[in-house]
């Protein structure tokens, strides 16, 4: 036995490692990765730091329905927008979130206000989007795309060649000619998290990197494209910015600091005044500004709640983002950790923000998280060998949840700690423990259950082990259906056969007959012989027991007339089978000594479903039911009516009826 329990030690060693594998390899970026949001979530509802240096201006509902932006004159309106920055704000930098994916050579040459527009703007960048797919058409366009707009990038790391994204979404070819800067506005959710946590600030697009509109933005304001990337940093060489990022499927993954709070998606409007602005007033200003009207509204003082004109000033050597909120099925909302409907446009503000101000979470490193990997585990370790299951179990979830408010701070103050590994390797340890300290109890229950098996219905037999320690005699009383089965003439069918014949075709009358028993829940209590009692509704609950009695009944007589059918053919005798059913209250429980019990159920209704099958042979009918369990079908099935049946024991008469034809699917 002691070389047993340590074989079973090692064996279960092993698998306590495989199982820290498994976690890691799988299970953690399914159940641990979207954990983790919720610290990552406090962190972002803490944060409220916004640079005063960066406008939105907003294409909302009411700009739509008075400038007709989402029709064909939207390229003379952004052309409007942009000429107001160019001739009267001066911005440093002006990013348009809009991608002309259905401009099409035809339209362009056709708005040459906006195309002009377009290209006298050194400090405009234009969004673009990565594609999938890819055709030899796209080769012509991605030569040109890359050289004029892809990266200078400095490689000190082995990037893997695996990219989703082979082209570009195409516009209109005088339109990418014309156009001085773009940048990606791809956008991407986690695999297993809705929320957007991190921006592919770079996007490889076959053998190019392309940077997103945020940093495209940011190193036009620095007049720079070069960039390093090594095995954990994005570094921009002339400002000295460091992005840890992450790379998956062509996206340079980098974390988001802070989130704007957002402005409200009905009016436009901000929780902080400076942030954004509706198009509409923009226009209305340009319009004014054109007509030699100047606005007086001093730019410290703008008001979004009135319709007055804007001073350029407002926008003097400001960053502008201009993007859509327009409300519809086609929407540019998203989910992030402050709002449900985060309007793209503002993430797109809120990552150039996090470049702008150097603002980026924090990882720490994988020495910290080893320490309380340890120390966590050997706390467990320790705990668990020293005080009982409760205690134990109490101690490390209050000691977890200190830890994990410690995560929560670190969080808040914009540091990433992987606080997963250690947890789920304590809660891999506490398994490895308890369940060593469990297997011979565990294993002990699967011998009897194996062993009762074979003499108990497998649902007695569950109910039996559940509860193995208060095991003893009792039972209660309740309502179910009883049902008898008996072969006919099965005594002198027997007589001509030898023994080992007559369990044949027993063993394989009972072997038809159970799984039909299983289908409609219904537990075989005893075999008797030829007969097969079976009762509905205990130890399985089923509040239609009496219909699924008479509906296995039915059946078992179908699957009768196919045996008999087989065994004429083998040259068996012919044979029959009489059923009876009763619905009524019961005694069902361990019934017998402490030494020796019998699960099963007694009552006048038992007796009374016996003595019901028994005239079958009276009548030469093979199913018959009492005058309850007929209450219970009546809806569902055809019977003949018996009545002023004296039955055995009774002393009054009483009716039963004969079952031609039950409707199963009801």
């Amino acid at each position: 036995m002691k070389k047993l329990k340590n074989k079973l030690f090692y064996i279960y060693s092993l698998l306590f490692y495989l199982l820290l594998i498994l976690v890691f390899t799988f299970l953690a970026n399914r159940f641990i990765k979207p954990l983790s949001d919720v610290f990552l979530i406090s962190h972002f509802a803490s944060n409220r730091n916004i640079s005063t240096d960066i406008i939105e201006v907003i294409i909302d509902d009411q700009t739509n329905q008075k400038y007709h932006w989402t029709s064909d004159d939207k390229n003379e309106v952004t052309a409007d927008l942009l000429d107001f920055f160019h001739t009267y704000a001066k911005p440093k930098v002006v990013g348009l979130d809009v991608n002309f994916i259905s401009f099409n050579d035809e339209l362009a040459k056709e708005s040459t206000n906006f195309i002009n527009q377009i290209s006298k703007m050194d400090n405009l960048v234009s969004a673009f989007a990565p594609a999938a797919a890819y055709n030899d058409s796209d080769e012509k366009l991605l030569k040109s795309f890359s050289k004029n707009h892809s990266l200078n990038v400095t490689l000190k790391t082995k990037i893997p060649k695996n990219t989703e994204f082979n082209s570009i979404v195409s516009s209109s070819q005088i339109l990418r000619d014309s156009t001085k800067n773009y940048g990606s506005v791809l956008i991407k959710a986690g695999e297993n998290s809705n929320f957007i946590f991190d921006s592919p600030h770079i996007v490889k697009i076959g053998d190019n990197y392309y940077p997103s509109l945020p940093l495209k933005m940011y190193l036009l304001m620095h007049k720079t494209n070069d960039i390093i990337i090594d095995k954990k940093y994005i570094t921009v060489p002339k400002t000295g910015l460091k992005l840890e990022y992450e790379y998956k499927n062509g996206c340079f993954n980098v974390p988001i600091k802070f989130y704007h709070s957002p402005f409200n998606t009905k009016d436009s409007k901000s929780d902080y005044t400076h942030i954004s602005v509706q198009a509409m007033q923009v226009l209305k200003t340009y319009e004014a500004l054109n007509q030699g009207i100047t606005p007086q509204t001093h730019p410290q003082r703008y008001n979004p709640e009135s319709f007055d004109l804007i001073n350029p000033a407002l926008f003097k050597d400001k960053v502008i983002f201009i993007g859509g909120n327009i409300s519809g099925p086609s929407d540019d909302v998203l989910l992030t950790p402050v709002n449900n409907h985060h309007p793209g446009v503002d993430i797109q503000a809120t990552t150039f923000d996090n470049l702008y101000t150097d603002s980026h979470l924090n990882n720490i490193g994988v020495g910290v998280s080893a320490f309380f990997y340890m120390l966590l585990c050997v706390f467990a370790f320790i705990v668990i060998l020293r005080s009982s299951f409760i205690r134990g179990l109490l101690a490390i979830i209050g000691t977890d949840l200190i830890y994990l408010l410690f995560i929560i701070v670190l969080a808040i103050s914009g540091y990433v700690f992987n606080y997963s590994t250690p947890l789920v390797c304590q809660f891999v340890t506490m398994i490895f423990a308890y369940s060593f300290k469990f297997l011979n109890e565990s294993r002990n229950k699967e011998q009897i259950k194996n062993a009762m098996g074979k003499y108990l219905s497998q649902d007695v037999m569950k109910n039996v082990v559940k509860d193995i320690e208060n095991l003893g005699l009792g039972g209660k009383r309740a309502v179910v259906t009883v049902l008898f089965s008996d072969i006919r003439g099965f005594t002198s069918m027997s007589e001509k056969m030898s023994a080992e014949d007559v369990s044949k075709i027993l063993n394989e009358y009972f072997a038809e007959m159970e799984p039909i028993i299983r289908k409609y829940n219904g537990v075989i209590n005893k075999f008797i012989g030829d007969a097969i009692m079976v009762i509905f509704g205990e130890p399985i609950q089923d509040i239609n027991h009496p219909k699924n009695a008479v509906k296995c009944a039915y059946e078992m007589l179908k699957k009768v007339n196919y045996l008999r059918e087989k065994w004429l053919e083998e040259g068996r005798p012919r044979f029959e089978i009489g059923v009876g059913i009763n619905t009524g209250e019961v005694f069902i429980g361990n019934i017998g000594t402490e030494n020796r019990m019998e699960y099963t159920v007694i009552g006048d209704s038992v007796n009374l479903a016996s003595r019901i099958e028994g005239y079958n042979k009276v009548y030469k009918t093979n199913l018959l039911i009492s005058s309850t369990t007929y209450n219970y079908i009546s809806d569902c099935a055809d019977v003949i009516k018996i009545k002023d049946v004296q039955i055995r024991g009774k002393s009054k008469k009483m009716d039963i009826y004969e079952v031609l034809r039950i409707d199963v699917d009801k």
